[in-house]
């Protein structure tokens, strides 16, 4: 077994997806620790370009048309041949759609511990330690992994991006495995409908969450976002009622924003939605319990009741 830290990158239309600059540079990190090189791993065809920039020392590309597209058993097959070949000692892919596509499976073939849910990674005298975020983020489960190798899946936005981007040498492979006998396959992508308003465009953005009461008080929220100049966003629980449209969801199953102020009403902070507005310039939340995952995050935080705040920063910002 080598001390290698690997990563899946994920990409889509030709552009790498953030989570793969998060991965990098906690690759790099955790294989300084360990001794080891930081390998990326991408899958595609025709994209050897994306390479250059993910931060690794080397970037294993297994080019083949089968891999063009996304495809969980394409890329399960692949990733478990080229782990019992090389034997690295952790594999790191993003907590997104195509990581727990992949994750769960890839561990019963391979027979590697998964460790999911991960927000916070170190070595501690030699061995890999991971903080698993989960129940909404209102417990934190520190693992290890029962051997020495292991995969695990991060959460998107609780590593840095930043320090993942530089070029990495490519290795380019053939598929190490037969790729055509595939049971699933992809037949198009359909982008998603237009909305109303783009909120990812947003400079600012007054979010709500389970936290409103009902759907009478979203007016408050819509009459501050009046005063700002801006639009009202929602959690998952929003949406699913009815309440907004499904484009004005926040999170890992709505849009991701990275507006300037992004105003937090009555939200929890469940992980899914943090992974859609953690990267937010400056995050106040108001939640009156004090315990709720969204002040982990938030740069400024109030307990109060929002429905007496709303009406009174409305006011304020009105003026005489």
């Amino acid at each position: 077994m080598s001390n290698d830290v690997w990563i899946l990158a994920e990409h889509l239309n030709g552009k790498l997806a953030d989570i793969t600059h998060e991965l990098a540079g906690q690759a790099r990190r955790l294989a300084g620790a360990l001794g080891g090189q930081a390998v990326a791993l991408l899958l595609g065809s025709g994209h050897p370009a994306l390479a250059d920039t993910i931060d690794a020392d080397v970037c294993l590309y297994v080019d083949d048309p089968a891999l063009a597209e996304f495809n969980p058993e394409a890329y399960g097959r692949v990733l478990a041949a080229l782990i019992a070949q090389r034997q690295p000692r952790v594999v790191l892919l993003g907590n997104t759609s195509v990581g727990m596509d992949l994750a769960a499976g890839l561990s019963v073939t391979t027979g590697l511990p998964l460790i999911a849910y991960v927000n916070r990674l170190s070595v501690e005298d030699g061995r890999l330690v991971a903080t698993s975020q989960i129940y909404g983020g209102k417990i934190m489960a520190e693992a290890m992994p029962a051997g020495e190798a292991c995969l695990v899946t991060c959460l998107a936005g609780a590593f840095p991006g930043e320090t993942g981007r530089a070029g990495a040498p490519v290795d380019t492979l053939a598929a190490p495995v037969p790729l055509d006998n595939l049971k699933v396959k992809f037949v198009r992508w359909i982008e998603p409908e237009v909305g109303d308003v783009d909120i990812t465009q947003q400079p600012v953005l007054v979010s709500i969450g389970r936290g409103i009461g009902g759907q009478e008080n979203i007016e408050l929220a819509q009459e501050l976002a009046e005063a700002l100049g801006t639009v009202v966003s929602a959690s998952r629980p929003i949406t699913d009622a009815g309440w907004l449209p499904k484009t004005r969801q926040v999170g890992k199953s709505g849009l991701t924003v990275k507006p300037k102020l992004y105003l937090a009403f009555g939200i929890s902070g469940a992980p899914e939605h943090l992974e859609g507005m953690r990267g937010a310039e400056l995050i106040v939340a108001v939640n009156t319990d004090p315990k709720a995952p969204i002040f982990d995050v938030a740069h400024y935080g109030a307990t109060c009741d929002l429905l007496d705040l709303l009406p009174a920063l409305t006011e304020k910002l009105k003026g005489p």
